[in-house]
């Protein structure tokens, strides 16, 4: 599949910002309130899984920001990428490798991000015409499993999201990853119970003034 200069703009923007804030949860509120702190904290690439209530007027209220590169996560059909994209998702990601989706995406203008567990699923992903793969679940090897994925898959873009934490997410940069998404280990359980947006955006700063000081940030 060609890349249009829309499609092309978007995969730019997320192979420049390379963190992704992801945010599941049962509130709307909530999730709407800690992807707030989450941006305050220096996060330009954000996804609303489609699991969370009012995702799409999520994605539509944070699209209007120009600064902020929106997507979905979740998508797993046609109707719900399509949605998706009215609302102002710039990327589609999906917890499996849907040749429809995929397809849908490029239809659409949009990147796509579906999710792949083995060698063979993530080149399916990337022959189909995906732009990134989201390594999912996380990698039982963890960033030792992203080295030896890429000794002979050098040209996947992978995007891990499980299993990426604070402490270790340049580590999977420095493995060659094109990206990671922070989800738990950003929106930790205790801060959303607490509804303590304060913590989350003092994460989220300290994972972006770290990245800009790194050499993964033009």
């Amino acid at each position: 599949m060609v890349e249009s200069r829309k499609r092309h703009s978007s995969v730019t923007d997320i192979l420049r910002e390379r963190v992704s804030a992801i945010i599941r949860t049962d509130d709307q509120s909530l999730a709407s309130q800690a992807m707030h702190a989450a941006v305050d904290g220096g996060f330009k690439l954000v996804e609303f899984t489609l699991t969370t209530p009012g995702a799409l007027n999520l994605i539509e209220t944070f699209a209007r920001r120009s600064e902020l590169i929106v997507g979905a996560g979740t998508v797993l059909s046609k109707t719900q990428a399509r949605d998706a994209v009215s609302a102002g998702a710039r990327f589609l990601v999906s917890p499996i490798v849907d040749a429809q989706i995929v397809s849908e995406a490029a239809t659409l203008d949009v990147a796509s991000i579906p999710g792949a567990a083995t060698p063979t699923e993530m080149e399916t992903a990337h022959r189909l015409g995906a732009d990134f793969v989201k390594v999912f679940p996380a990698p039982a090897g963890g960033v030792d499993c992203i080295t030896a994925l890429r000794g002979p898959l050098p040209h996947l873009r992978l995007f891990p999201t499980a299993g990426v934490t604070p402490e270790n997410y340049l580590e999977f940069l420095e493995a060659g990853c094109a990206g990671v998404g922070f989800v738990r280990t950003l929106f930790t359980p205790e801060d959303m119970a607490r509804r303590d947006y304060q913590a989350i955006r003092t994460r989220a700063s300290e994972i972006t003034t770290q990245l800009a000081a790194s050499r993964f940030r033009p």
